[in-house]
């Protein structure tokens, strides 16, 4: 009885406004390690995981997105793929599993939070891997949201620099807002246009992950395998759709900013029901090395970043 309520407490606390993801991860790992959780929620879980996604896309605007990214194409693809490929390289090196190390250096390389969210479900991440990877940018992002700002002050920074560094190093849009904010009004516009041009590119990253991952069935006598059928991401569709209406559907700002809030709610409840669903055995199992790898994926990117807005910028 204690747990259902505690749960029902908790769950309750994370529709409202004033509680974040990171936190409402963080009450999930409390209620797990201490009283634990009343009933399975996987299947529900992944549903709304994959319906929060969905509504982030009514945040969008595509018009905006595509004006502001065409300049720096070139240097988007080369830093997520770069990401990307040195993720692939540090996993195998730090023999981490190949989900957990593909999730992290899609939150590196896109948008946090959000990217792995979409490309979770892709891979088939069980709870643990989701929990971890999601945890990892969660505390980096808030190392960032107050380190950035004081880097870019002793740096002398302008405040372009500023804002596209922190929307390439930054992992969520929240933090990337939150650190651009303290630094300038410019710095804000900035990088909050850039990010969300970054954010786009999610629906590339999942539908390749879908081809890359795609699942192997084993032969009867365990010798061989033979890759399954492709199973798109359909929820990255709708991604998509929403963008759309966002750009061409003549309606109030205020609309497409209640769907995009219901979308954060979801994804809150999400990681409180990720994170309510693990146990100390789940956990140690995964080990601290996908936090190492979220570290020095952080600092590459975070350096090639710096390096090139005052190379170039």
């Amino acid at each position: 009885m204690i747990r259902i309520v505690a749960f029902v407490a908790v769950l309750l606390f994370c529709l409202m406004p004033w509680c974040s993801p990171p936190i409402a991860l963080a009450l999930g790992l409390v209620l797990a390690l201490t009283l634990g959780s009343p009933w399975k929620t996987s299947r529900q879980t992944k549903l709304l995981l994959q319906i929060s996604v969905v509504g982030l896309g009514f945040g969008m605007n595509l018009q905006k997105v595509i004006e502001a990214g065409r300049a720096g194409i070139l240097f988007t693809v080369a830093t997520i793929t770069g990401t990307l490929l040195l993720g692939f390289l540090l996993g195998r090196a730090m023999h981490i599993a190949g989900r957990t190390s593909h999730l992290i250096s899609s939150g590196t390389a896109i948008c946090g939070g959000s990217a792995i969210a979409a490309v979770g479900p892709v891979v088939g991440a069980t709870d643990e891997e989701m929990s971890v990877s999601l945890g990892t940018v969660f505390i980096l992002n808030s190392i960032a949201l107050f380190l950035f700002p004081l880097i870019g002050t002793a740096l002398h920074l302008t405040q372009k620099q500023f804002g596209i560094w922190a929307a390439i190093a930054i992992h969520d849009t929240s933090s990337v807002v939150g650190a651009a904010a303290a630094y300038g009004a410019e710095a804000l516009q900035i990088a909050t246009t850039v990010k969300l041009t970054r954010a786009l590119w999610i629906v590339p990253l999942t539908i390749g992950t879908a081809f890359a991952f795609r699942r192997r069935t084993t032969e009867t006598d365990g010798t061989s395998s033979t890759p399954t059928r492709v199973v798109l991401p359909w929820f990255i569709l709708f991604f998509v759709l929403a963008s759309v209406a966002r750009t061409y559907i003549p309606a109030p700002a205020a609309t497409w900013e209640v769907l995009v809030r219901i979308a954060r709610i979801g994804l809150t409840v999400t990681l409180f029901l990720i994170g309510s669903s693990l146990s100390r055995k789940s956990l140690a199992a995964v080990g601290v090395r996908p936090l190492i790898l979220g570290v020095l994926l952080w600092i590459a990117i975070s350096t090639v970043g710096l390096w090139s807005v005052r190379a170039i910028v």
